[in-house]
């Protein structure tokens, strides 16, 4: 018999706030950049739902001092009609001497956290200290915590929301206006809220380009979280011929499954060495901005060591709070 902790996304929130996530990314995305982590290749698979475009999906990966972590889960665009989180998944944490389980995590929280808090790091590295315009395209999940993460990096002047369901924007902004104190505006178009914006973040499901390069200012930084196979892409081919530096979470993954970086390798529009890890920016061994006016576009598929990160900090944080439910296995 194994004692396993079990955590629930009640548990998750209650001991991982936006200030840790952030730099238990942080972490993952240097250690990445240093060599240090193991990245097994991410694993695919059409989850054959009605509407045809569910993806199921598996990460395993490890860092240095903690267990394999594995997270297994399904992408359902459909969701956001049933009144459900599009993304659905489990977090599996190992001993790192003995390979028992440790801990079982909802994985729901733990990506929303993770994927928001990742784009927070991106953004601090890549994004001019003075930048203050947010635009948010994309209601859902992931839209409400990118910008709380954002706004613990850049003191926010304005957010901008659009969303394809006007009443999601306006929830939202209700929302968050209270909750951080920010003017947020609701665009009636994608164009109205990237057009000025000195960070936009596209967050949502969306096959075909919701941001176009032709709509961004000069210095800007663009962040596609949606954009994480080959048949997503969030931007047009316009957005990444105007950035100055395209930077990605995982080389080998992006060139693979980053479908705004797939379509312009295919296209002959960008080559592999044209593209920059996170992790070597963050561990300070190089850089993606050389001036001011650059545009820099970040793509994120996703990455285990990001669910490892988070998972580790969580259970330790878990055993210290009393959170959580042991059970025998």
């Amino acid at each position: 018999m194994t004692d396993v902790l079990l955590l629930s996304a009640a548990d998750v929130h209650a001991v991982f706030d936006v200030g840790t996530a952030i730099e238990s990314q942080r972490a993952a995305f240097t250690a990445l950049g240093r060599d240090e982590a193991l990245l097994a290749p991410r694993a695919l698979l059409p989850a054959g739902g009605p509407a045809g475009d569910d993806v199921a999906f598996c990460y395993v990966s490890r860092l240095p001092g903690t267990g394999p972590v594995a997270k297994f889960g399904s992408v359902n665009p459909g969701n956001g009609e049933r009144g459900l989180a599009s993304v659905s998944a489990m977090v599996t944490v190992l001993d790192e001497i003995t390979g028992r389980p440790v801990a079982i995590i909802e994985g729901t929280s733990v990506t929303t956290l993770r994927t928001s808090a990742g784009s927070a790091v991106a953004v601090d590295h890549l994004a001019p200290t003075g930048a203050s315009r947010l635009a948010i395209i994309g209601c859902g999940v992931q839209g409400r915590a990118h910008v709380r993460a954002i706004a613990a990096v850049r003191a926010l002047s304005e957010v901008r929301l659009h969303s394809r369901t006007p009443g999601s924007a306006t929830a939202l902004a209700a929302d968050l206006e209270k909750e951080l104190g920010l003017p947020f505006v609701v665009a009636g178009n994608a164009q109205e809220a990237v057009e000025g914006a000195d960070i936009v973040a596209a967050c949502t499901t969306s096959e075909q380009p919701v941001v176009r390069g032709a709509w961004l200012s000069p210095g800007c930084v663009v962040i596609s979280v949606g954009s994480f196979t080959p048949d997503h892409s969030e931007v047009d081919a316009e957005v990444l011929a105007r950035a100055a530096a395209i930077v990605v979470d995982d080389v080998a993954t992006a060139v693979e499954q980053a479908g705004p970086v797939v379509n312009a390798l295919r296209d002959g529009r960008l080559t592999e060495v044209d593209l920059l890890p996170l992790g070597r920016i963050t561990a300070g061994l190089t850089t993606a901005r050389s001036a001011p006016e650059d545009i820099i576009f970040f793509n994120s598929v996703g990455l285990g060591v990001q669910d490892t990160a988070a998972a580790a900090r969580i259970v330790d944080l878990a055993r210290a709070k009393g959170a959580g439910t042991v059970v025998a296995l």
